[in-house]
């Protein structure tokens, strides 16, 4: 059997809905729909999560706003239903759950804000099941408290706990197809809670995992998961198969397809993730698994991506090397600070420490550095705004010589000044610390030394 994910563009409209239901139709191994909130309509148009998270922050303040907002939630869910023409009473439901949702205990913010911006996958998937059965398919809407997906007691960032997978293998045993609304479920104790943002990809995996699916399906608005942003290259090389190390570190560094948790429950059950297209379902799309077919992909690098975003704690201090422990008490003020490090750079005297520059207020900035200096007595603390990381991925660049050469040449013939340059342990990818203002240059620099001539 098949699990299958549809992300918002998927979902947007009911004419995005009708291609939906014929790839869930057209193939009797999809046997359970993981769906998300509609997403944009077009361009300028609001995504209903973005909407409901507006709702619930108008509801916790007492905006006179709130009523408008409201109305324009369930618009979008009329809308769809109008143009399907369901005839089940799906929007007084929705209109009813939502409501009572507003009134519920608003005495702790983070779960009333989980269940009001959640209900988004929760409407979304009672109004799709009930199309599918108005188009003749058997189907039945299933919420994850039903289907046991027990999460950790952590709104906004849950994590999911074991027991849900053995709970989920039951889902096996319906013979409908079930739609299962993506980004929450529950603790043991019954509270609503939800992954981080973008987390119905999560729940496709964690899904996917508990009824141990032959295929992860995950549709989007793309035929395949390319090389580069194809924002910011032209025409990018699509990519035919990428391996679960390349994706996570894509993912991670900025490739917006896929959640960058959302393949661990998959990889820990091995089971193939395949990214396709709703609008183009016949495209063979990009298949994420452990080990690539030999030959599939023959240039020498398999991705590259690139996020704004961080800065650098440069620390500096004449023979640090010979001082035990100087890196853990550096560490330990980030600890301090409830930090999370992306990465740490050294030199005999000097480290940088990268991390997500809005974690901390100004005020927290200079506090942090005061403290750094106090703890290790350094010669030098130094914060380097601006910072975009670029991120350079392929399983095959271990085996070939010269790789860092060229991106290096590359960015330097764009004029592109590195700030720093880290390699994974695994030697699977290749970071560089760029300035914010020169990242779409960086990567079309690199695609272009990669991807622009005959790949042997």
């Amino acid at each position: 059997m098949k699990v299958v994910k549809f992300g918002g563009s998927s979902l947007a409209n009911a004419r995005q809905l009708e291609k939906v239901k014929n790839i869930m139709a057209s193939d009797p191994t999809r046997r359970i729909a993981v769906v998300s909130a509609p997403g944009k309509r077009f361009d300028s148009d609001t995504k209903v999560t973005d909407l409901l998270i507006e709702l619930a922050s108008q509801c916790l303040n007492g905006s006179a706003d709130t009523l408008q907002t409201f109305k324009e939630i369930i618009e979008r869910y009329a809308s769809i239903a109008e143009e399907l023409s369901i005839e089940e009473p799906i929007i007084e439901e929705i209109t009813r759950s939502l409501s009572e949702l507003l009134d519920m205990d608003k005495s702790v913010p983070g779960y009333f804000i989980d269940a009001v911006k959640a209900s988004g996958e929760d409407n979304n998937a009672k109004l799709i099941a009930a199309y599918f059965r108005k188009a003749g398919l058997k189907a039945r809407y299933i919420n994850p408290k039903e289907a046991g997906l027990i999460l950790s007691d952590e709104p906004g960032q849950a994590k999911v706990l074991a027991e849900s997978y053995l709970n989920l293998y039951a889902l096996r045993n319906y013979e409908e197809i079930l739609v299962f609304p993506g980004f929450f479920g529950y603790t043991r104790k019954g509270r609503l809670v939800t992954f981080s943002r973008g987390g119905s990809d999560i729940t496709g995996a964690i899904v996917a995992n508990g009824v141990e699916a032959a295929m992860y399906e995950n549709f989007t608005d793309v035929d395949s998961i390319f090389v580069a942003n194809p924002k910011i290259v032209q025409n990018p090389v699509g990519i035919s198969h990428l391996t679960y190390r390349e994706m996570r570190e894509l993912s991670y560094a900025g490739f917006s397809v896929l959640h960058d948790e959302a393949l661990y429950p998959a990889f820990a059950e091995g089971i193939p993730v395949v990214v396709k297209n709703t609008n183009n379902p016949s495209a063979p799309g990009t298949v994420i698994c452990e080990e690539r077919p030999e030959g599939s992909d023959p240039f020498a690098i398999t991705g590259i991506a690139s996020q704004k975003g961080f800065a650098s704690i440069y620390i500096s201090k004449y023979m640090m090397n010979r001082e035990v422990g100087f890196v853990r008490r550096v560490l330990s003020v980030f600890e301090s600070f409830n930090l999370s490090i992306e990465h740490v750079v050294s030199g005999i005297d000097d480290i940088d420490v990268i991390f997500k520059e809005d974690q901390l207020s100004g005020n927290e900035i200079e506090h942090l550095l005061s403290e750094i200096k106090h703890q290790t007595a350094a010669d030098q603390v130094v914060k380097c705004d601006n910072l975009c990381l670029l991120m350079v991925v392929g399983e095959s660049m271990k085996s070939r010589v010269g790789i860092t050469a060229k991106i290096a040449s590359a960015l330097s013939k764009a004029s592109i000044n590195l700030e720093m340059i880290n390699q994974g342990s695994s030697e699977n990818s290749l970071m560089f610390g760029i300035k914010e203002d020169q990242e779409e240059y960086a990567v079309r620099a690199v695609y272009n030394a990669f991807f622009q001539e005959d790949p042997r």
